[in-house]
């Protein structure tokens, strides 16, 4: 069943996918830059969380490169259900992956920030069609 919001709701609605948009790039960026500026942080990552070990400087710049592309074309809403749909699966792989601090969680507090991300990426992908403020057609 199609409706249509009146133009108040709507306007709301993209404002609020807007700074969702805005709230995962900044989380997102800052995930990427970190590759840039202390890969040997993101290769502890790949060992501790993911346990991929052995991953090189070369391969931790290689993959922020990557990141970076996409991150750019998810704040831009280009090509919107494999964009945000990489970034929700991502995340989401990012969330589980530190499933055991959930365990311990008054010494793992801010690993609890990454599931109302996770809801946001959701609720974006789910709404990627009517999330059309600042985006590139």
């Amino acid at each position: 069943m199609q409706t249509t919001l009146n133009s108040d709701v709507q306007g709301k609605l993209q404002w609020s996918l807007l700074s969702l948009r805005l709230g995962v790039f900044i989380v997102m960026l800052v995930w990427t830059l970190d590759k840039f500026v202390n890969p040997g942080h993101s290769i502890k990552i790949f060992e501790k969380f993911y346990g991929i070990g052995g991953v090189s400087e070369v391969a931790a710049y290689i993959m922020g490169g990557l990141q970076l592309l996409l991150v750019i074309t998810f704040v831009l809403g280009i090509k919107k259900r494999i964009t945000y749909g990489v970034i929700f699966l991502m995340h989401g792989a990012s969330t589980l992956s530190a499933f055991n601090q959930y365990f311990d969680a008054f010494n793992n507090l801010l690993f609890f920030a990454a599931w109302p991300m996770w809801a946001a990426c959701f609720a974006l992908y789910l709404l990627r069609e009517q999330d059309t403020k600042f985006t590139v057609k």
